[in-house]
């Protein structure tokens, strides 16, 4: 017997007698989180999550950037059970308490595509004084309006996304696009769309990043070269001295300049991450591969968590203000390796893909 969830056309739901444990374990595992953890789970989708108090103008950049970023949800779950012919995503919805919510979405198992994830989620919250001073150290300010060690309410919005394949030639792509605000009113926009080859082809980095320039180029020409190095020195693994990928584009604390010129951008990106990465995928996910090289994929899915796991301020700020841990940490592979001091041999494939993300080359 099919549950009543409602979901949008082609989300696939769960039986009822499975939604009844599930739920049953979910409420279980949430009492014992304690007050961060005051999710409500829900079985009809809420027109809006942007349900905070005074919340209310359909107009105002909070209300707008959900609505473009549950549209891009939509259309890239769409592309993304295209390419993958067999898998469709499962989805799960939340309401908190005093406000916002999510929406996530996983494929697992598919033909093409061993797990991939497409998030959204709206937070109020407070923010924690270690994310205040993170930001005050590179030089950004968070807490305008507060006193020293005063807590800093804020609202979040944002897309988040991972797509693992299964082929190891057939790279692995992440991209994420938010905006915060202060109930003092301060605001910023961050993102970006990054790309991670087990091995590297030149043409396929060249289309990746041909595609992120044009975004950039046609609202500033100034945006791509900065942001590409930005990306190029956020994702860098310091423990290894090598980057998790191969790059793309990465920006935060953007508030220079006209608000609807950044949503415009911010926008412009999100529509274009089928362009930037379907066609690499199409072109891949069918290549023959040996079991040494799968082997390698999955070392190299172990760098992916290691970032992760220690340096990823989206996932560490997701944990530290109660955010709903299966979608904090959907961005994982479901394998990887860790094998004892391996090194690729000098001139070999391997070796020169990792060479590019030790040094990371203009790719356009």
């Amino acid at each position: 017997m099919e549950s009543n969830v409602q979901l949008k056309p082609g989300f696939r739901s769960r039986s009822a007698v499975n939604m009844v444990a599930a739920d049953q374990a979910k409420s279980d595992a949430d009492s014992k989180r304690g007050s961060l953890w005051d999710h409500q789970y829900v079985t009809e989708l809420p027109e809006s999550l942007v349900t905070g108090s005074g919340d209310k103008d359909p107009s105002s950049m909070r209300a707008r950037f959900e609505r473009m970023i549950r549209k891009a949800q939509d259309d890239l779950c769409k592309a993304i059970e295209e390419v993958d012919g067999e898998g469709t995503f499962i989805e799960d919805a939340w309401v908190r308490e005093n406000g916002g919510g999510g929406i996530s979405r996983v494929l697992q198992k598919g033909k093409v595509f061993e797990k991939a994830g497409i998030n959204i989620s709206v937070v109020y919250g407070e923010m924690p004084p270690e994310a205040v001073k993170a930001a005050s150290d590179r030089g950004v300010t968070r807490d305008a309006g507060y006193k020293d060690g005063e807590v800093v309410p804020f609202f979040a919005c944002g897309i988040s996304s991972v797509m693992h394949p299964r082929n190891p030639m057939a790279p692995t792509v992440h991209f994420n696009y938010r905006y915060f605000e202060t109930d003092s009113g301060l605001y910023w926009f961050g993102g970006g769309t990054d790309l991670t080859p087990s091995y590297l082809y030149e043409e396929d980095a060249k289309h990746f990043h041909q595609t992120l320039k044009d975004v950039c180029d046609r609202h500033d020409e100034a945006y791509y070269p900065k942001f590409k190095k930005w990306c190029d020195d956020y994702f860098l693994i310091k423990h290894r001295g090598e980057r998790r990928g191969i790059g793309g584009i990465f920006f935060d604390d953007l508030n220079e300049g006209d608000q609807d010129a950044i949503f415009a951008f911010s926008t412009d990106l999100a529509n274009n991450v089928a362009n930037a990465y379907v066609p690499i995928v199409n072109k891949r996910k069918d290549e023959p591969f040996t079991e040494e090289q799968k082997q390698w994929q999955q070392m190299r899915r172990g760098r992916y968590v290691e970032f992760n796991l220690v340096y990823d301020r989206g996932t560490i700020f997701g944990l530290k203000t109660g955010g709903r841990i299966e979608s904090i940490l959907m961005s994982l592979p479901e394998t990887a390796t860790w094998l004892y001091n391996f090194h690729p041999e000098e001139g070999t494939w391997e070796a020169k893909t990792l060479e590019v993300m030790k040094n990371p080359p203009d790719w356009v």
